[in-house]
């Protein structure tokens, strides 16, 4: 029997036409199923980014034009000067240097602390070492609203109060979601390059400097981009703890800025908001890829 019969056979049996229009009516209701998650994807993100997109293009505004129409959405016309106003009117140089290298210190503290911890307690057995991170562990539950008090008085005891090393120390050495994700990352590494190493003659801090450590190299990508975002956007404890405007970070020199100016230039306190958001939103952006193949890699959902 040739193509051509075989064909006029099936087509002239409805037996065998009705399992194939199922088929096709049911990759319709799957494709316009997917259209309807897309466009409410797209409709929740453009409702995420309005107001970021308002206050961005609210900065290029003039203030006759915020005075006379508050609610137009783009500037006419466009100008620059309100970042210049708000870069002079308050010490955002002297603010930026804080936070950056009290976020560059706590970033290389924290991740040579949390993946030698990491590897600890994901391949050395010792009595109690599964009770003691849960135990580490659980303190992640705890608000950090609750410890402040307590934390203050430490400080206060180590002299570190109105001084950035009450900020820089805990973050290298508390972090339990840090060392959670080492400890993910070293698991689903394999024993056999550290028992080669261990035949090799290595020891303990050899297998973990040359072996382990090169390798958590994407965890570390990914841990360094979310250190930083959490150490640069930080405000309760440096509000606390600093007292010194010399020594304000990005987002409490923010909050006296807008102290000082937000019932005078929206436009002015918008600049300065973007000064202080856009760094982090760029550092965010460039490695949001590399945070999710990291997570992913780590294997959260399998351990």
């Amino acid at each position: 029997m040739t193509a051509a019969d075989l064909e006029s056979t099936l087509v002239g049996r409805p037996d065998l036409e009705r399992p194939r229009r199922r088929a096709a009516g049911g990759g319709t209701r799957r494709t316009l199923g997917r259209v309807a998650i897309h466009v409410a994807l797209v409709v929740a993100g453009l409702a995420m980014v309005f107001p970021f997109l308002w206050m961005l293009l609210t900065s290029f505004k003039t203030l006759p034009q915020l005075l006379q129409d508050p609610l137009s959405l783009w500037p006419d016309p466009w100008t620059i000067e309100k970042y210049v106003d708000a870069w002079n009117a308050v010490p955002f140089g002297q603010a930026y240097l804080n936070s950056i290298y009290i976020c560059v210190l706590s970033v290389v503290g924290t991740l040579l602390t949390a993946s030698m911890a990491g590897y600890a307690f994901a391949r050395i057995r010792f009595r109690g070492s599964r009770v003691l991170f849960i135990v580490f562990l659980a303190t992640q539950m705890i608000p950090k609203q609750v410890t402040l008090i307590p934390f203050y008085l430490l400080m206060a005891k180590f002299g570190w109060v109105d001084s950035h090393l009450s900020l820089i120390v805990p973050a290298m050495l508390v972090n339990p979601f840090a060392v959670f994700l080492m400890r993910q990352f070293v698991l689903s590494l394999p024993k056999e390059l550290e028992e080669a190493a261990l035949v090799d003659g290595a020891g303990r801090w050899r297998t973990f400097w040359s072996i382990i450590l090169p390798n958590l190299k994407p965890g570390l990508g990914a841990l360094s981009i979310i250190v930083a975002l959490d150490v640069w956007n930080s405000f309760l404890f440096p509000l606390v703890l600093l007292n010194s405007p010399d020594l304000f970070t990005v987002p409490l020199l923010l909050a006296s800025f807008r102290g000082q100016f937000g019932s005078v230039d929206y436009g002015l306190v918008m600049a300065a908001s973007a000064l202080a958001t856009i760094p982090m939103l760029v550092a965010f952006v460039i490695g949001q890829r590399r945070i999710l193949n990291s997570m992913a890699a780590s294997g959260l959902g399998g351990r």
